[in-house]
């Protein structure tokens, strides 16, 4: 299967002013799409920290999903460091300055030198377009490289990154809510873990006052090892009179 990994950049998500919605749509694309996403960082506006996380990610992973500081700002130096991890030259990018100059023709605002940044690009690299204010994204190898805005960046990677993305087998779940704390069933959990090791199962307590339970949920490309461990879980529950209602079936 196919993996990947997040590198959300940008000071306003850690310093909390900014609430990151671009992991979460990712992920959600990438479980759709079978690419297992493994890992999400959060990183600063910082050249170094940058230039080091993609170069890592992008021999550990065969996808690394960038977004943030492609702008026009003193502080949005990605592309900078991202030719930099790797020993690329940052260029003006012609088909990228024809896009900025019609986008920016054809409105009210003036295409300054600050705007026109946006047009340079790592040498070589290859453009992710922007249906919505034109300035591109980049890849170079195996790293995408987005805007940090939230509808800016799904609309690139729905119409420029998801098609060419290598796709894998589709993911299923299965989910049981429990009326049990989950320190209750954690002996059932391992049983069913112990004996299906190729099934996620994950335990999402709530808490309800005065009511608590948990979520149990069963994910696998193999529908039928689902239903096969979640009939084994469901008989244990009924054989120790616990309640639980099979919440639905879903493919992702």
């Amino acid at each position: 299967m196919s993996n990947a990994s997040v590198i959300i950049i940008g000071n306003e998500i850690l310093s909390g002013r900014t609430l990151d919605q671009n992991a979460n749509f990712i992920a959600k694309r990438c479980s759709k799409i079978g690419i297992f996403l493994e890992e999400v960082r959060i990183i600063p506006d910082v050249s170094k920290i940058i230039t080091t996380s993609v170069k890592n990610l992008s021999k550990k992973y065969h996808n690394v999903f960038v977004t943030g500081g492609i702008g026009p700002t003193h502080d949005d130096i990605t592309a900078k460091s991202v030719a930099s991890a790797f020993k690329k030259k940052l260029v003006l990018n012609k088909i990228a300055k024809n896009l900025l100059e019609n986008y920016y023709n054809n409105s009210n605002i003036k295409l300054n030198s600050s705007r026109m940044k946006m047009a340079y690009l790592p040498s070589r690299s290859t453009l992710i377009l922007n249906p919505l204010t034109a300035a591109p994204g980049f890849k170079v190898k195996n790293v995408w490289v987005m805007a940090g805005v939230p509808k800016i960046m799904q609309s690139m990677f729905l119409t420029s990154v998801e098609p060419k993305l290598k796709k894998g087998k589709i993911t299923h779940a299965m989910s049981v809510k429990v009326d049990k704390p989950e320190g209750d069933i954690a002996h059932i959990l391992h049983e069913i873990n112990m004996e299906f090791k190729t099934i996620d199962i994950g335990s999402y307590p709530y808490f309800t006052p005065p009511k608590a339970g948990t979520n149990i949920v069963f994910r696998s490309t193999d529908l039928i090892e689902i239903k096969k461990s979640l009939k084994k879980f469901c008989n244990i529950l009924k054989s120790n009179d616990i309640l639980f209602r099979i919440e639905n079936n879903y493919s992702y």
